[in-house]
């Protein structure tokens, strides 16, 4: 059930991409943005219309936060892998958009898909003015230095510190870096829906952590073909990382026992919450 639904919500998401950039003009800055935002497993978007659908809320409502949500994942990707962040050559098999074009276009394309994604949020196809307001600032707060933002320069910081980092701060690091949209998107179905936001907050929470975690054991056992990146590239700048500190065998335990805690907080839900209970034991088993 959970992989048909989300390579469905993906060509969905995929569908109102074009639709949406499809009035843009033809430049360098238009055609890296449409690049950025092609593949990837869309499960950002997926856990906004999923817990939408849970909730009663119209998938036609709901597409736009789950593609603006695809936007920004997007954006931050593209700013990532630039030379004086990550530095990266590849992304999803792909040459990054810095390669494939140039670094300014990067910035330009990055900082597009930004905007794009709090236009979406904020469309009036996803309800009322309240509920847009509330899309678009707990947004703002998801990523920027509330959220994103703040675990992405804790990383940064991470890099030139003589101390590695504890568990604790890895653990604060990767809540804000990878956690925080994961939590947005997860509980942008109750915000459509008017419902309260804790048990998917409680849920996206414990999944945030676990993927992170997955990355870090793929980053260290992982098939870079398949990942579609570098890999090991953390282990080889001697970075602190859930299996550094952990080990491989206890990285695997922690994600599993996430993936327990995440589908535990599903239980006011009921069946209805099987489509999401399956996602957080995808997110420990992928391989990609």
């Amino acid at each position: 059930m959970f992989s048909r639904q989300l390579a469905e919500d993906a060509a969905r998401i995929e569908t109102q991409f074009d639709l949406v950039m499809d009035g843009l003009d033809d430049l360098p800055v238009t055609r890296a943005m449409r690049y950025a935002c092609e593949g990837g497993k869309r499960l950002r978007g997926f856990l906004v219309l999923e817990s939408a659908r849970m909730l009663g809320v119209d998938p036609a409502r709901a597409i736009w936060a789950a593609t603006g949500i695809e936007a920004l994942h997007a954006y931050s990707l593209v700013h990532d892998d630039l030379p004086c962040m990550d530095d990266d050559d590849l992304r999803r098999g792909r040459p990054t958009v810095h390669k494939a074009w140039d670094e300014g276009t990067a910035v330009l394309a990055g900082d597009a898909l930004q905007a794009l994604a709090f236009e979406l949020a904020g469309h009036p196809d996803c309800g009322d003015a309240q509920v847009r307001a509330d899309l678009t600032l707990s947004l703002a707060r998801a990523s920027g230095a509330r959220g994103m933002v703040l675990g992405q320069a804790l990383d940064i910081a991470a890099e030139t510190s003589e101390t590695p980092l504890t568990l604790d701060q890895i653990t604060r690091l990767q809540a804000g870096k990878t956690g925080a949209l994961i939590e947005w998107s997860a509980c942008a179905g109750a915000r459509l829906a008017g419902a309260d936001i804790a048990p998917l907050s409680r849920y996206a929470r414990a999944l945030g952590l676990a993927f992170q975690i997955a990355d870090d054991i793929l980053d260290e056992e992982g098939d870079a073909e398949k990942a579609g990146k570098r890999l090991r590239k953390d282990a080889e700048a001697g970075k602190a990382t859930f299996v550094s500190l952990l080990g491989l065998d206890g990285a695997k335990a922690r994600a599993a026992e996430l993936a327990d805690q995440a589908e535990a907080a599903l239980a006011p839900y009921g069946a209805g919450a099987q489509c999401l209970r399956q996602a957080a034991r995808f997110v420990i088993s992928r391989d990609s």
